[in-house]
């Protein structure tokens, strides 16, 4: 991926300078705990007639491997190496995590300096160093070292993870908050990380899995830790109005925000062909273009032609009756993107957040949200993040039902949906699948930005289609008079799907609708449907403004509403290699106008899921207090048969 503008070269020259305080920090360094707590227990000791040193050491290339620390300080090199037992021999993993902690805190040392030079610090430490540092420099002085601190310690944190992620596997470690975060200066900073880490390892580390998992899980920790700090810190602005880039790492870093190794993930979900889904018109419609839009993303301005120019579908909901479809569906997409990654070489992610999510350590759901949203976000991979059965994963602000857990899930989703840090590259998109919607937390549920209606098979082919499919071909049964498939031919079934549209479905926006146009006539003009709304809003007080919002984002979809030729998916280089600018001006000429039609159809299509969701949850609410009413009256006679 080339280098965009945007981005500073961290040299490779200014890194390897620093290689020397970096390893001499790895081999010993003395630290008292000033925050944190030491373990109480000792690490277990070796069987007695084995050395608690090892007799040599292997010469891993550029480590330095002479220690003169003294034998209470914290020894990374020796902790690493005794991951594996009694082996005298450092193992590839053993080396691979002493070459990135290497380079990890040569790295940070790196971007601390280089911070310092591009602000009065380093002027600062040269006067303290000299006596000379004036009496009202003091405290701009203290406020550029904990900024110094901060940046050495994410940068360190960040880097580790990022240059490790390679060397993870299915072992997972829990290693606790962060704690022994100092600001003092950048080297106590990282003098404090590396002992908590040598905690960490001594009480995890019991083979090099999870001696890797240990590293990385501390890592997570220790930026979101510094993060969090970060936040109401001053003298930051130069770190996080800037970009660095480390070249050879492939390493981008952009403030306090995480860096993730582009890696796609590996998928073992059986995948479906657009035919295979029967019914579902718009929904597939949509979810088949959506694929294709994806795939305009440009890698290198780290931006989409149809985030800027409208029409993305960053979220949207799929809601439907028990098995009409929505895991089908998933599966049709994740084919789609999958096929057209792999013919254009781009890192694919697809990850699913489920109920197995949800755990019962009070923070870990909220942790478990917020890292599977910022795996699907990463702007070096197209990616692809569903949320099964949200009904029973995010639980209702106020509901005393849903427990700690769901509800820290609906902050997190909530934040990332549509908070205010949220930026929308159109990398990515995320699909939220519920059978009942109606019990999906209002706010949450408006977040989705588009609505994907479910039903299933709905006409005479749609039936015989599907149980063609499903029966398979091993049978001798005549197909009879029916041309199969036809009727999934999605261009004429996504017009009449949209053109049933032209009137509300739902009983009470329909009473609406029909009022309204009695009183003002034809929905012809912005007044009108600007009238049109306001009757929808009185008749539901959910109908916000951000429903207008996802309204008008699903009407810029639809003037959006022509398919990428599936040459452009096949053959990269007409399309998708093409600089964003040429995929950008390609895009417009294919643009369609927006007319009355579209903007009615999509007021009808959002307001008709927002009555069916509110006549359900109603619906829901009466049978249960009916149910609790009997319980009461029932309670009621057999208390008064008991006393009589």
């Amino acid at each position: 991926m080339s280098q965009t503008s945007a981005q500073m070269e961290l040299r490779e020259e200014e890194i390897v300078t620093h290689y020397a305080a970096a390893v001499a920090m790895l081999d010993g360094i003395d630290h008292t705990p000033r925050i944190a707590k030491a373990a109480e227990a000792p690490a277990p000791e070796r069987s007695p007639g084995i050395a608690t040193r090892r007799r040599f050491r292997s010469t891993t290339p550029g480590l330095f491997t002479r220690s003169t620390a003294r034998p209470e300080g914290v020894h990374l090199i020796d902790r690493i190496e005794a991951a594996d037992g009694a082996d005298p021999l450092v193992s590839p993993r053993q080396a691979a995590a002493m070459q990135a902690l290497r380079r990890a805190l040569a790295i940070a040392l790196a971007l601390a300096e280089t911070y310092a030079e591009a602000t009065d610090l380093a002027e600062l430490k040269r006067r303290n160093l000299a006596g000379s540092l004036p009496g009202d420099s003091r405290t701009a002085f203290s406020e550029f070292l904990a900024a110094e601190a901060l940046i050495a310690l994410h940068v360190f944190a960040n880097a580790a993870a990022y240059l490790l992620a390679p060397h993870l596997d299915e072992v997972t470690v829990e290693v606790g908050p962060a704690e022994e975060v100092l600001t003092d200066n950048a080297q106590l900073a990282l003098h404090g990380a590396l002992w908590e880490l040598d905690q960490k390892l001594a009480a995890h580390a019991t083979d090099e899995a999870r001696m890797v998992a240990t590293i990385t899980a501390y890592a997570e920790q220790l930026m979101e830790r510094v993060s969090l700090r970060a936040a109401n810190a001053p003298r930051l602005a130069p770190f996080t109005g800037a970009q660095w880039r480390v070249e050879a790492d492939d390493l981008s870093i952009q403030g306090f925000a995480p860096s993730t190794k582009a890696r796609g993930s590996t998928i073992t979900m059986q995948f479906k062909k657009p035919h295979q889904v029967v019914g579902n018109h718009i929904a597939k419609y949509q979810a088949m273009r959506l694929a294709k839009m994806l795939m305009a993303y440009d890698f290198d301005r780290r931006l989409n032609p149809f985030a800027e120019l409208g029409g993305f579908i960053f979220t949207f909901m799929g809601d439907g009756m028990p098995g009409t479809g929505k895991t089908t569906l998933i599966q049709m997409m994740a084919g789609l993107i999958h096929d057209y990654c792999q013919n254009a070489g781009y890192p694919f992610r697809y990850q699913n957040f489920g109920i197995d999510n949800i755990d019962s350590y009070q923070g870990k759901s909220g942790q478990n949200a917020k890292a599977f949203v910022q795996n699907v976000l990463d702007p070096s991979v197209i990616g692809f993040g569903t949320i099964d059965d949200i009904d029973q994963i995010a639980g209702k602000r106020g509901d005393r039902q849903s427990s700690a857990g769901q509800q820290e899930v609906t902050a997190v989703f909530m934040e990332a949906f549509a908070g205010a840090n949220t930026v929308v590259r159109g990398n990515c998109t995320f699909g939220m699948f519920s059978n009942y919607p109606e019990n999906v937390d209002d706010a949450l549920r408006q977040r989705a930005g588009a609505r994907f209606l479910v039903d299933g098979p709905q006409t005479r082919e749609d039936y015989i289609d599907i149980l063609a499919l499903l029966m398979g071909k091993k049978h001798d049964i005549p197909l009879g008079d029916h041309d199969l498939y036809a009727a999934q031919a999605i261009q004429r079934a996504v017009a009449a799907s949209f053109e049933s549209h032209n009137r509300p479905h739902e009983a009470g926006l329909i009473a609406v609708f029909d009022r309204v146009q009695d009183r003002v006539g034809d929905l012809d003009t912005i007044a009108k449907l600007g009238t049109y709304l306001k009757a929808i809003q009185e008749a539901d007080p959910r109908f916000t403004g951000r429903a207008i919002k996802n309204i008008t984002d699903a009407v810029k979809v639809r003037a959006m509403d022509f398919e990428l030729p599936d040459e452009w998916m096949e053959e990269p280089d007409l399309f998708l290699f093409q600089p964003y600018d040429t995929k950008a001006t390609m895009i417009e000429e294919l643009r369609r106008p927006i007319t009355v039609d579209m903007v009615i159809q999509e007021i009808n299509r959002y307001a008709d899921s927002e009555f069916r969701y509110a006549d359900k949850s109603d619906e829901a609410a009466i049978e249960a207090l009916v149910r609790d009413f009997g319980r009461q009256e029932e309670a009621q006679r057999r208390y008064l048969e008991g006393k009589g």
